[in-house]
């Protein structure tokens, strides 16, 4: 038997021993989490709870370096995982989510230095240093490098050969010493399954990721995956990982990452709804116990980029939009299933596993940024070369994360009082856990953001009782913060940061129109919210970041709530979220639910992707499936039969790979019997293709969204008159 000992001192209640790293666990271990029955996804989960610490506790290892050789220390305490975890999939997911690590380690360095060096009393009331230290609890000396604000676990995967060397010996990486430094940043090696991409096909990055996923984690000849495995797949939700926020990164025009994203996501998935349907008592070791399951959800978002509709001089390649269009009608059909399929209801164990989704929310987010951006800035920022671009969008979607991820600290600066004074129930405000994003964001997202410094002739930690009419030059205009937040994405130059809408709720011509409407009007939304983008949207989470000496007037929080309530009238559930001391500068995020998926941008790219991979021949080069589709979520009742008539019964790939189609399918398919090695668990390309029935369930998404609204709650009451027996009018 290998030998095993407590690897920690703590209290039983926080943490209990885990298996230390002498020897891997023995193979004659009680098996404590039970095969699931197969419904057909055939992940690979390692069952063995031993393994899964083992593998745990080596990653962590990695991740905390400087502990290791403290393990026998009295003082010593286990370090926990980060509570957030981003996974960068494909060449552009990961080159983000590299931005962001670069970005939180810059922050720290900054920090530190800062702390290093004599604090100046004067200009300490502008820096939150002293609150950042005092919080933190910084001593002299520190074994395990300190935390400041977020700093996420990320993993990196790409099938190039060459992910670990574009990543290592970039001109970023050699200018900027955080690769080496920032243990916290694991590179998925999955080169020896594929090498050289999915050729922009997402069905081959889908297929290569089933191929990885479903493969036993041991027969691989890279050692690290089962480590990362553990971490990703076998372990979300118990207690021994204590990361509950995980953040999929990844371009939907690509092939890697928009067909590795969404099974990585359905593995992920599948693996926690196992241990939540695993009811029965399991007999425990000592080594093991209370590791088994925690009841507290996980919270998995996509991040998705998707690509220019329409360009002024280039011609976008039609299988970006394909391709994206693909993984946003196979979402959308998943989140039908998941949330509204009530057909036949069932809430049994099969029934739920056989409906899994990969994330409880897709934020959108349009590459087209960077075009309006350009647009609005008087051709300014066209003479900035590509990288200064790529990183100014990084940089938009990175505030995003960071933003949501902040959004989790404690606040203490804000009573009931304030709240109530500023029109809004202590209910409705939140601290964005997991628990919190789980209940309020689902399905398809967009991201509306502006930021502004702090006024400078203003004395600061004061409530400011001044109307309209009485504002002075440098107060917070928290109007014009609200405007610019749903603007068209335009480069802020005094903050130096791009701001703007996410996805634009209709083509840019038209939205420009309608908000200069707004804006003339003195911001009436009576035109602006009859969008579906704002009239159908089901919930919005308000996120407002300050710096940790400025105090928001409850006078602004209202006009605030009054921008929201008047532009999104058909909202079920509105939810604030109030962070202090994340960021130099005030900013506004406001996350837009589920009626992204009715904008112009998100419907164009679904039709393209059925014109061209499911229509028959009649339909696939006139608009006469363009007007169905539209004719298909507007109608009282959905037409199935013209869609039988218009549509084939499985997409067929080889519309966009052309001939080398049949070609490259027994290839791969090989290649899967290879690697797999059992053959049961053979899966073919063809059974994962998307069906009519898939198409149909994303129509029946899209139809749900735009027929959603509300009734204000009215009183009842037995306690009649002769006025409220009077009948009313029926709103409509």
């Amino acid at each position: 038997m290998a030998t095993r000992k407590t690897t920690r001192t703590t209290e039983p209640t926080d943490q209990d021993d885990l298996i230390t790293l002498d020897s891997p666990p023995d193979e004659q271990v009680i098996n404590l989490l039970t095969p699931a029955p197969n419904n057909g996804y055939m992940y690979f989960t390692e069952r063995d709870l031993n393994k899964i610490l083992y593998n745990l506790d080596t990653l962590r290892t990695s991740v905390y370096p400087n502990t290791a050789n403290q393990q026998d220390s009295e003082n010593y305490k286990q370090p926990q995982f980060p509570s957030v975890c981003l996974i960068g999939l494909g060449r552009c997911g990961s080159n983000i989510a590299l931005d962001v690590a670069s970005l939180v380690y810059n922050a720290r360095n900054f920090y530190l230095n800062e702390f290093n060096s004599e604090e100046k009393e004067v200009r300490e009331q502008d820096k939150p240093m002293r609150w950042i230290k005092r919080s933190l609890h910084l001593k002299g000396s520190h074994q395990v490098k300190p935390v400041f604000l977020i700093e996420p676990l990320v993993m990196l995967g790409d099938l190039d050969k060459d992910i670990e060397g574009r990543i290592r010996f970039s001109h970023k990486g050699e200018r900027s010493g955080f690769l080496q430094d920032y243990t916290k940043m694991k590179i998925m090696d999955l080169s020896e399954v594929h090498a050289g991409g999915s050729g922009n096909a997402p069905i081959l990055g889908q297929y290569l990721a089933k191929i990885i996923l479903n493969k036993d984690t041991q027969r691989f000849s890279n050692p690290d995956w089962k480590f990362v495995h553990s971490y990703l797949i076998d372990s979300c939700g118990i207690k021994a990982n204590q990361s509950r926020l995980y953040f999929y990164i990844f371009s939907a025009g690509g092939g890697t990452g928009s067909g590795m994203a969404s099974e990585f996501g359905l593995a992920q998935q599948y693996a926690y709804m196992s241990k939540t349907f695993d009811s029965r008592a399991q007999p425990e070791s000592a080594e093991n116990h209370g590791h088994s399951f925690v009841f507290e959800p996980i919270f998995t978002s996509g991040i998705c980029i998707l690509p220019n509709i329409s360009d002024h001089g280039v011609e976008m390649s039609e299988a970006l939009h394909i391709n994206a269009g693909r993984l946003l009608c196979k979402y959308l059909s998943e989140e039908w299933d998941f949330s509204y399929n009530f057909d036949n209801e069932d809430s049994s164990e099969a029934s739920v596993m056989h409906r899994i989704r990969p994330w409880n929310a897709m934020m959108l987010i349009s590459n087209d940024i960077m075009r309006y951006a350009e647009e609005t800035d008087e051709g300014a920022i066209q003479h900035i070369d590509v990288n200064a671009m790529e990183k100014y969008a990084n940089q938009y979607i990175s505030q995003q994360i960071f933003n949501i991820l902040t959004a989790q600290a404690v606040t203490t600066d804000y009573d009931e009082n304030y709240f109530r004074r500023a029109g809004i129930d202590i209910g409705e405000t939140i601290r964005l856990d997991a628990n919190d994003l789980f209940m309020s964001l689902a399905g398809p997202v967009a991201v509306a953001y502006a930021e502004s410094v702090i006024p400078s002739s203003l004395p600061q930690g004061v409530d400011k009782l001044r109307g309209i009419d009485t504002k002075k030059i440098g107060e917070l205009n928290i109007d014009d913060l609200f405007y610019r937040s749903i603007d068209l994405p335009h480069f802020n130059k005094i903050t130096q940061a791009i701001e703007g809408i996410s996805l634009l709720p209709i083509e840019s011509a038209r939205y420009r129109e309608a908000l200069a409407k707004y804006l003339q009007k003195g911001y009436d939304a009576n035109e602006l919210k009859d969008l579906h983008f704002f009239k159908n949207c089901s919930s919005v989470v308000s996120i407002i970041s300050l710096p940790k000496d400025y105090k928001l007037s409850y006078m602004d929080l209202n006009k605030l709530k009054s921008h929201l309530n008047a532009l999104f009238p058909n909202t079920t559930l509105k939810r604030y979220a109030l962070v202090i001391g994340a960021s130099a500068n005030i900013s506004l995020t406001t996350l837009i639910v589920k009626s992204p998926c009715l904008s112009d941008d998100f419907l164009t790219l679904i039709v393209a992707f059925i014109k061209r991979c499911f229509a028959k021949d009649p339909y696939r080069f006139d608009e006469q499936l363009d007007a169905a589709m539209l004719d298909f979520i507007r109608a009282e009742e959905f037409d199935e039969k013209l869609v039988d008539k218009m549509l084939n019964e499985y997409e067929n790939p080889a519309k966009i790979l052309d001939t080398n189609w049949y070609a490259i399918k027994p290839m791969y398919e090989k290649k899967y019997r290879e690697l797999i090695n059992d053959a049961d668990k053979f899966c073919s390309i063809n059974d994962i293709r998307l069906s009519r029935d898939s198409v149909k369930k994303a129509i029946k998404y899209l139809r749900e969204i735009y027929r959603h609204k509300i009734s204000k709650t009215r009183i009842v009451s037995l306690n009649s008159s002769p006025e409220t027996d009077k009948p009313k009018t029926r709103l409509q």
